[in-house]
């Protein structure tokens, strides 16, 4: 896998962070995040402005002749990661990442400016009900009609799909998987809002039926190239909040009194919040070096990206469910966020890959 790269963060990187941070604590405390969860569209559309206009965070990773910053995988963990810690509701990663990454790799510019200024909400529609997140064998077909193209099938499991205003849609025709351009008020598009466990991140359901729409280009390597930038971002977020989860159990641990003493000096809870440490370390360390390594184009992305969303994914659903043992009864009640932390980290084990999948996907990669 070659050499180890050495993971070191700039000042600026760092206070990218630190700007983030303090920008969610103010917009997405978590009285916000269960106003939001509770409305259609899941997020507030002044703090979406906000975002892109004075923090420039939509156009992060878009190159700078289309109105973006330029930044690259790094930038993007550091910011990903404190939006996780605050289960920020927005359309980011569906839009600003995965979207603008496969608008990048196809080559369809025009959309990128309204991405990175936030007047365009993207997302992808990749996943169908047995098929996965992969191109291949999908239902949904794409046939040529006249000099436009008309969409037929079913989506699942689209990011704010029921909100977003370009919706890229992946589609099976003659040549093989494609992308294509379908605007939100296509005719024959319906979308749906699908019930999930997480209510902080919406996702829809798509039917597509005579849909005309526009083809982009092949969708192999933009969706390859999409999805390793998805898998790098989705799990600096599981990173941020099982971080989150930790500093709330430590806590309530120092205040939480039993027997007479706070149960932080129980020796189980000590050790309980050492392991959840050292788990929180080793995950965050992961999605790092993968991060580097998407900045470097080192050959071993593909194996490290895959490594840090499986380890990740586990990492936060592990440390979640130790933050509600932690916090004991009132872990378990509505009132009380762990349990929000608790879906969100079930809902992201599951995107775009489990740690079986990922795994699988690695060991195919050394074996060839």
């Amino acid at each position: 896998m070659g050499r180890p790269l050495q993971v070191i963060f700039t000042d600026e990187q760092r206070q990218l962070g630190a700007e983030v941070r303090r920008f969610l604590r103010d917009s997405s405390p978590t009285a916000e995040v269960r106003r939001l969860m509770e409305t259609e569209s899941g997020y507030d559309p002044r703090v979406w402005a906000t975002m892109a206009g004075q923090l420039g965070l939509q156009g992060l990773a878009i190159p700078e002749r289309f109105g973006g910053a330029g930044c690259g995988a790094a930038e993007l963990v550091v910011t990903l990661e404190e939006m996780g810690r605050a289960l920020l509701c927005a359309p980011y990663l569906g839009s600003a990442v995965l979207a603008a990454r496969a608008v990048l790799a196809v080559g369809a510019e025009e959309f990128l400016p309204g991405i990175a200024d936030g007047t365009t909400v993207a997302t992808v529609a990749l996943a169908e009900d047995d098929r996965g997140w992969s191109v291949d064998g999908l239902r949904t077909v794409a046939v040529p009609d006249r000099d436009t193209w008309v969409l037929t099938g079913h989506k699942t499991y689209v990011l704010d799909g029921h909100t977003a205003d370009l919706l890229l849609v992946v589609a099976a025709e003659e040549s093989g998987p494609s992308l294509f351009a379908v605007a939100a008020d296509a005719p024959g598009l319906i979308r749906r809002p699908l019930q999930t466990i997480d209510l902080t991140r919406k996702q829809a359901a798509l039917s597509l039926d005579g849909v005309p729409a526009r083809r982009l280009g092949p969708a192999r390597a933009a969706m390859e190239s999409a999805l390793r930038s998805a898998i790098i971002a989705l799990a600096a977020e599981q990173v941020g909040g099982a971080q989150r989860c930790l500093d709330m159990s430590v806590e309530y641990a120092k205040l939480r009194v039993q027997f007479g003493r706070p149960i932080g000096s129980f020796q189980a809870i000590k050790h309980r919040c050492a392991d959840m440490l050292l788990s929180i370390e080793r995950a965050r360390s992961a999605v790092y070096h993968a991060a580097q390594a998407a900045d470097q184009e080192a050959d071993e992305l593909l194996t490290v990206a895959s490594l840090a969303k499986a380890l990740c994914s586990e990492v936060y659903l592990q440390v979640a469910a130790d933050t509600i043992q932690i916090h004991g009864g009132i872990g378990f009640t509505w009132e009380h966020d762990a349990h929000l932390y608790f879906r969100r980290a079930q809902s992201t084990q599951a995107m775009f890959g489990s740690p079986d999948y990922h795994r699988e996907l690695v060991a195919t990669q050394l074996l060839g």
